[in-house]
């Protein structure tokens, strides 16, 4: 169903937005592509299953956060094995269009499983693991986004330096490859594949690593919310600001990718 119709003259983007069993975050994603010009239409993960070529209709696509099929076989299990065995051939073809994917917190576990990240379609060489004290996170936590990532969602916003966004994840521990933790991080920095960094160790994460992109900085996952962070007035020290509903931090990430659509 399509959310938010656009009152504009300008064609705006059209992006999937996906929802399916335990999936609780579609809505706020869907108004925050909404609000960065674009037209996002909530579409159940059986729907697309049903009709794959569909995919092929949206110019980007978005995973959003909540509990997939409530978890049951690891975080973003059960929706990447069916994405994978359904439309894994048609998700292909989205990707080499060059078509933008995010995913976000269990939108980017599901991403991983996929194995659509770091490498897409590669060997899998990065997990998501239970936070190390072995507790759910629900807060806010500073986050220091890479100069040097490829990342087209986070285009410009090294330049503001650290910033805040909420999260709340129980598995979201960036881990690597056995034996190959160092060599792989190193790998990574080196390509801009790193996007995003806790300020503090928050779960155990590897380089605290909080958000991770493709070689082509189209694909992107991270464990923070960023469509819950679109208006300073969400932010829990928004009475202290002069202006509470300025636009939040959030929204950039989702205005990025409604820009690199438009030039491209």
């Amino acid at each position: 169903r399509v959310l938010f119709r656009s009152r504009t003259q300008m064609k705006n983007p059209k992006i999937l937005v996906l929802t399916g069993d335990g999936i609780n975050c579609e809505r706020e994603t869907a108004r925050a592509f909404q609000l960065a010009g674009a037209d996002p239409v909530i579409v159940h993960v059986n729907d697309l299953l049903e009709n794959p070529a569909r995919l092929h209709s949206f110019e980007a696509m978005a995973f959003p956060g909540g509990f997939s099929f409530g978890d049951d076989l690891g975080s973003g299990q059960v929706l990447a094995l069916k994405i994978s065995l359904v439309i894994g051939a048609e998700l292909r073809i989205f990707l080499e269009a060059k078509k933008p994917v995010i995913g976000i917190c269990n939108g980017f576990q599901a991403l991983t499983k996929l194995g659509l990240l770091p490498e897409p379609f590669g060997v899998r060489k990065m997990a998501l693991a239970r936070n190390s004290h072995g507790h759910f996170l629900d807060r806010w936590v500073d986050l220091e986004p890479e100069k040097a990532s490829v990342c087209i969602w986070t285009r410009n916003l090294a330049e503001g330096g650290p910033f805040a966004l909420p999260m709340r994840h129980g598995e979201g521990r960036v881990v690597f490859t056995k034996g190959e933790e160092e060599s792989i991080h190193r790998q990574l920095s080196q390509s801009g594949q790193i996007v995003l960094r806790y300020s503090e160790d928050v779960n155990g994460s590897h380089g605290r690593i909080a958000g991770v992109c493709d070689p082509s900085g189209l694909v992107f996952g991270l464990m923070p919310h960023p469509e819950a962070a679109v208006s300073l007035l969400q932010h829990p020290l928004s009475t202290r600001f002069e202006k509470r509903d300025a636009e939040g931090i959030g929204l950039k990430f989702f205005r990025n990718c409604v820009s690199y659509l438009r030039e491209k």
